[in-house]
């Protein structure tokens, strides 16, 4: 397109995003089985960001940001339906705990208490067990228009998959007006437990089902990542990423060494791992960034998380059809999980999950949105 006819379509887009009303409804979307009713939330900012949640499993259902021409398209992986996601055993853009990534053997000593967990990932519990916050009702509240702004607050039982502790958790989705989703995490509990929350979102930065994200651009701020072993449980070593195909500190394509000769994406086929971010602890500030020079969508991501895990979605295998009839495969997608390190609770040197009565747990992770030429 010539300099000047962009520019025309560029202030145009503008125009017409300046003109969406920033807002928050609320609409039925189904029923669980034992008659919970599910909710989809709309929210939508002033330059026409449109983010869908459930509160069936705290679920980022889509997310619609412009691209440079200002052409709109869900970034996010996932189903038309509640039914969908009710069934399915993936954990697209779920709100995962009471704790994220895995845990070895499912069991962890806590106050020398020993603790045995749901196991659904081999050997080991992951996310949170087999019902885990994913599969949860949680209960919906607006709180604000605008900017918009909704809580989702559950209720897990002590003995819940086996964690101790009766835990209050919420979420708060908002949307802001700098074009930034931010969730907002917090918790309480009346026992000693521990925690460790995020969101589980894959993105196609090129819109969902349009292909693989093996061109995205990634940028990591981390010096150090968690190797694993071969059921991806943390050996306990924090590895430099110099010299390594985790050395994302300067923006590298995500496919560019993911099959490159290295254990460690071998045993993950790809990357499924935890960085160690640099920036100093419960502060919000950047993780990552992931660009697609084709649409020129860029993604940045803040966090107070110590941790972020860059999964390939390498076990996708397109055996659920997706949003629009799409089939998914190896690499359809990526996510940026912020969290701690995985397994940390049978790591004392690894930064602490354990949440104790009176304490409160708090966690912030925002997602920025941009384009570039």
């Amino acid at each position: 397109m010539p300099p000047i006819l962009r520019a025309f379509a560029l202030a145009a887009a503008a125009h017409a995003c300046a003109a969406a009303t920033p807002g928050l409804s609320e609409s039925p979307w189904g029923k669980t089985p034992d008659g919970a009713s599910v909710f989809l939330y709309t929210l939508t900012n002033s330059a026409g960001i449109e983010a869908r949640i459930t509160n069936f499993g705290g679920i980022l259902v889509s997310l619609k940001v412009p691209d440079r021409r200002g052409k709109l398209a869900d970034i996010s992986l996932g189903f038309d339906t509640f039914e969908e996601y009710f069934r399915t055993r993936r954990y697209f853009g779920a709100t995962v705990g009471r704790f994220a990534n895995r845990i070895a053997k499912g069991q962890f000593s806590l106050d020398g208490s020993v603790y045995t967990l749901a196991r659904n990932n081999g050997e080991n519990s992951m996310h949170g067990g087999v019902h885990g916050f994913h599969k949860a009702v949680w209960q919906g509240r607006r709180v604000s228009e605008n900017p918009p702004a909704l809580e989702l607050t559950y209720r897990a039982k002590d003995g819940e998959e086996g964690y101790p502790g009766n835990v209050i958790v919420s979420v708060t989705y908002s949307l802001t007006a700098n074009n930034e989703l931010r969730i907002d995490y917090a918790a309480s509990t009346d026992q000693a437990t521990v925690i460790n929350l995020t969101n589980h979102s894959f993105f196609n930065l090129a819109g969902q089902g349009s292909g693989d994200v093996l061109a995205h651009l990634v940028t990591i701020d981390a010096d150090r990542f968690v190797p694993v072993d071969a059921g991806l449980i943390p050996t306990g070593e924090l590895r430099p990423v110099a010299g390594t195909p985790f050395d994302f500190r300067k923006p590298v394509a995500a496919g560019a060494r993911l099959r490159a000769n290295d254990a460690q994406l071998q045993f993950a086929k790809g990357y499924d791992h935890t960085f160690v971010l640099n920036h100093s602890p419960r502060r919000l500030a950047f993780a990552a960034r992931v660009a697609d020079p084709e649409s020129g969508r860029v993604m940045e991501v803040h966090t107070t998380e110590p941790g972020v895990q860059l999964y390939t979605a390498n076990t996708l295998d397109g055996s659920e059809a997706g949003k629009g009839g799409k089939r998914y495969g190896p690499q359809s997608g990526l996510c940026l999980e912020t969290q701690h390190f995985p397994d940390s609770p049978n790591h004392p040197e690894f930064p602490s999950t354990v949440l104790r009565p009176g304490a409160a747990f708090h966690s912030t992770t925002v997602f920025r949105f941009s384009t570039q030429d």
